[in-house]
């Protein structure tokens, strides 16, 4: 006992047991987003059934490559915190775009190669701003995460997007039984099962939903035992300079988002996001886009899903989230495997999203609540910030009519709040002092922000606890 009484609880390795539960939740927590991504872009392409088998496959095997990195970490790769890896939202316009105007896959993949050798390069960079992501602001991008991730639970309970019965009562119906289950078992099980209510959650619901005829089976029957994804199997790399320009644009909102969940995840293990790691985190994220261009997939971030998942169990171990990217790792290797897992309906994946996510927003209240808002503007910080951050997604077609780039950023909810959160700390909290009395200038600074931030405030005043 004495030798693990100083281990953090981040670098524990929970029994095997506990390992393959905990990792299979968070498996089930992400598997839809990340088959989403090249169902999206294969089907936009038109491409035949065994390609977009194939896609998926090598997006589940890269999936775990990715995962295992930023868990386990080798050098400066990986950030060791439990973080799930998987194919990013935001790339899927341009790459649907370049897929079909621009060259193809091949162009697609020349593109995603080049934005992950950037990525690398400026995770130092990016490891350096840490200074400017405070309480006011990790909290209010936590806040933003999670409420925008409540409306794909909400597609995910209603019988999943462009589904036939999309909305009928008894989908919603099994995704209300679901989430009943995961509150009964957080509620009233020993502390063991309640911390794999989710995985519970859907074990239930899955067993109710095959009798009731919610799912079929069939696409496991048809998929092969064993599939290896290969290097370049659609040709080689085509590298196209307008291609090149949006997955650059892309990169910058996948740093962005990765860099926000790195914060949250470390605001909730009580593992507090250093530059130094959060450099190796996004270096990790780099390496896995590359690894992604080469072996037929796409870049790579890390999956706010799961922080509510960390949140919600409060099993910080970085080693059950290792186990969860050996699994995604043998679902890509084994596509009959996968189907299964694919074979889960979509009300039973929204009843128990509806509370991972709400998870991670009130996570980023929680990180709020340090904040002190009295005599400052920090509230109008927060107000501005989800307000655009919700803005994309209550109105999916506001950007409509700006350009491919700005569309780019502005449409993810989770990077146009970041970086609102970002520009109105500055603004408010670390502008000059206004002219006139210094003395009295001084005092509003001090007042505006006691947590440290005063104008030129460095990264140990930024670090302070708050109260």
């Amino acid at each position: 006992m004495d030798t693990t009484a100083h281990v953090h609880p981040v670098d524990e390795i929970p029994p095997v047991r506990q390992l393959a539960a905990f990792g299979l939740q968070h498996v089930l927590a992400m598997y839809a987003g990340a088959v989403a991504v090249p169902l999206i872009v294969g089907g936009a392409m038109k491409l035949s059934a065994a390609d977009l088998a194939y896609l998926i496959t090598a997006d589940l095997l890269v999936c775990g490559i990715a995962t295992l990195i930023q868990c386990v970490g080798f050098w400066r790769f990986g950030v060791r915190l439990p973080i799930m890896q998987g194919c990013t939202f935001a790339a899927v316009s341009p790459m649907v775009l370049i897929g079909t105007t621009q060259g193809g896959l091949p162009a697609i993949y020349g593109s995603v190669i080049v934005a992950g050798l950037a990525i690398m390069l400026l995770a130092p960079v990016f490891g350096r701003l840490l200074r400017f992501f405070p309480p006011l602001v990790t909290g209010t991008v936590i806040l933003i995460i999670g409420v925008s991730l409540l409306p794909v639970a909400g597609d995910w309970a209603a019988g999943g997007a462009g589904a036939k019965d999309f909305g009928q009562p008894k989908n919603l119906a099994l995704a209300g039984f679901v989430l009943a289950v995961v509150l009964g078992v957080q509620r009233f099980a020993p502390a063991f099962l309640s911390r794999i209510a989710v995985l519970l959650g859907i074990a239930v619901g899955l067993a109710v939903a095959v009798p009731l005829g919610f799912t079929d089976f069939g696409g496991v029957r048809r998929a092969d035992w064993v599939g290896v994804s290969t290097p370049f199997h659609f040709g080689m790399p085509e590298f196209r300079v307008s291609a090149i320009v949006s997955m650059l644009v892309v990169a910058l909102v996948t740093m962005t988002e990765t860099t926000g969940d790195l914060i949250a995840v470390g605001e909730l293990t009580g593992r507090k996001v250093q530059p130094r790691p959060l450099a190796d985190g996004l270096r990790a994220d780099g390496l896995s886009t590359v690894l992604g261009g080469v072996f037929n997939t796409f870049p790579y971030t890390a999956y706010a899903q799961n922080v509510g998942l960390v949140g919600m169990t409060r099993v910080r171990s970085r080693w059950v989230v290792a186990a969860a990217g050996g699994m995604l790792v043998l679902l890509g290797l084994l596509p009959k495997l996968g189907a299964v897992v694919a074979a889960i309906p979509a009300p039973v994946l929204g009843g128990a999203g509806l509370v991972m996510f709400g998870t991670v927003a009130a996570s980023g209240l929680r990180t709020l609540a340090r904040v002190d808002f009295r005599g400052n503007d920090n509230l109008t910080v927060v107000a501005v910030s989800v307000a655009v951050g919700m803005l994309p997604v209550g109105v999916p077609t506001v950007y409509a009519r700006f350009p491919d780039w700005f569309q780019t950023v502005m449409n993810s909810g989770i990077s146009a709040g970041c970086l609102s959160a970002i520009v109105l700390n500055l603004l408010f909290n670390h502008r000059p002092a206004k002219s006139g009395s210094a003395e009295g200038a001084g005092g509003s600074a001090a007042l505006a922000e006691p947590d440290g931030l005063t104008a030129g405030g460095g990264q140990e005043a930024v670090e302070q606890p708050r109260e």
